[in-house]
């Protein structure tokens, strides 16, 4: 590759990564649904048309998003199991994690969430699909390692069941407490429950069903 195609590939790069920056803002301020690409391409200070040769639509740059919030999420995940010596203390910082991770940066959080339903679309094609269904898969990896090295150290229950399978069930659940918490905060707060407590409660739960001996 010549020197000039080098700097018009960075460029090319660049570009690209400042659209994905201006949706995840757009997506920020006005949500998912209210967002338009001509509101993206304003904010990333270029033309639609050109938007348009990067993204085909909404979804194509939702999942870009959901790819990067994939990344820093695996990231979390490995961070909170190497601060951990307990396969149940690794899970339940796993789940820490995921809370802070919805709370810091919610946009990543909503783009990891409808990254089912909009791949259940007949019309969804894009290029980070791939990358976003191997990122699901290094996550659920991690939550794997941790239940199978829990029940060896005994801090969590040998009979808990496939580890895949209990990743899967633990994930669902707590990403559904989140969802509530999102969702149902202000019929929480008028019954005096605080969604920061609901989460630690949740975590609690999770963590008392799975305990072994050792735990």
């Amino acid at each position: 590759m010549t020197e000039i195609e080098d700097r018009r590939s960075e460029e090319k790069e660049r570009r690209r990564l400042e659209i994905i920056d201006a949706a995840e803002q757009v997506f920020g301020e006005v949500g998912f649904d209210d967002a338009t690409m001509l509101q993206i391409a304003r904010k990333a200070r270029l033309s639609r048309a050109l938007v348009y040769i990067y993204f085909k639509d909404k979804a194509d740059l939702q999942f870009a998003i959901a790819e990067r919030a994939g990344l820093q999420l695996q990231q979390r995940f490995s961070e909170a199991v190497a601060r951990n010596k307990k396969g149940l203390d690794q899970i339940e910082a796993i789940g820490r994690a995921y809370l802070a991770f919805s709370q810091e940066f919610p946009v990543y959080f909503n783009a990891i969430a409808s990254f089912e339903s909009l791949i259940a679309s007949a019309e969804v094609n894009s290029a980070y699909i791939d990358a976003c269904m191997t990122g699901q898969q290094k996550k659920m990896a991690i939550m794997v390692s941790a239940i199978r090295h829990g029940i060896a150290d005994g801090s969590i229950r040998a009979d808990i069941g496939d580890p895949l399978t209990t990743s899967i069930a633990l994930w669902g659940f707590m990403h559904g407490i989140i969802q509530l918490s999102t969702t149902k905060a202000d019929a929480f707060a008028r019954e005096g429950i605080n969604v920061q407590q609901l989460g630690r409660h949740a975590l609690q739960m999770a963590r008392h069903s799975m305990k072994g001996p050792k735990g």
